[in-house]
């Protein structure tokens, strides 16, 4: 049996989220339909409200409710490092962790040739007259590690190097709190690449 239109649709529309199938669009729908209409109308309300507020930052591609974020315009930020991240939700995240005070850069997305998505469809235009404003020193480069964020960063470290910038890379191996045993090879390997020494007692 078909849901009715109205339903349909709002099973449709739901599986645009990334991880979610026909089945859980489907029990979502059933789900705000039978018990949470209140917060259903809320969710109405809150994306329409974001899709008219939210724009992207003009500095940093971030999202903003201004044409300048709140972190491209705070003078507590270090200019000269630049952070490149692949979306907004990696800058949150970075943020998150108060381990950098610099600004930022959001790709939109990332290198991806079989998917038609090359340096004009990331941004590199917009990038590289960010980093020609003669402040910008340090470029770190957080894209994920992924095959297509590594072909990113590498094409981003050659293209923004020859620049004269310093070009840096987040470093990868074991996370705080992991135990060996259950972590993969390919991470302790890469652990082992990026180790450095410590102060002397």
């Amino acid at each position: 049996m078909t849901p009715p239109g109205a339903l349909n649709d709002l099973i449709e529309a739901l599986r645009i989220l990334p991880g979610v199938g026909p089945k859980s669009a489907q029990r979502m729908a059933y789900q705000l339909l039978q018990h949470e209409r209140g917060g259903a109308v809320r969710l109405a309300r809150s994306l329409e409200r974001a899709l008219q507020a939210v724009v992207r930052c003009q500095r940093c591609n971030g999202f903003s409710e201004t044409p300048i974020c709140s972190l491209c315009s705070s003078p507590q930020r270090n200019p000269a490092q630049l952070c490149i991240v692949e979306t907004p939700a990696d800058q949150v995240m970075i943020e998150q962790s108060l381990a950098y005070r610099g600004l930022y850069f959001v790709l939109l997305g990332r290198l991806s040739p079989l998917d038609g998505i090359g340096p004009s469809e990331i941004g590199l235009e917009a990038l590289l007259k960010r980093v020609s404003d003669g402040v910008v020193s340090e470029v770190v480069l957080a894209n994920n590690f992924t095959h297509e964020g590594e072909a990113t960063a590498h094409f981003l470290s050659e293209t923004l190097g020859a620049r004269g910038l310093r070009i840096t890379r987040l470093a990868r191996g074991v996370p705080v709190g992991g135990e060996l045993e259950f972590v993969d090879p390919g991470t302790i390997a890469q652990a082992f690449y990026d180790r450095r020494d410590l102060p002397p007692a």
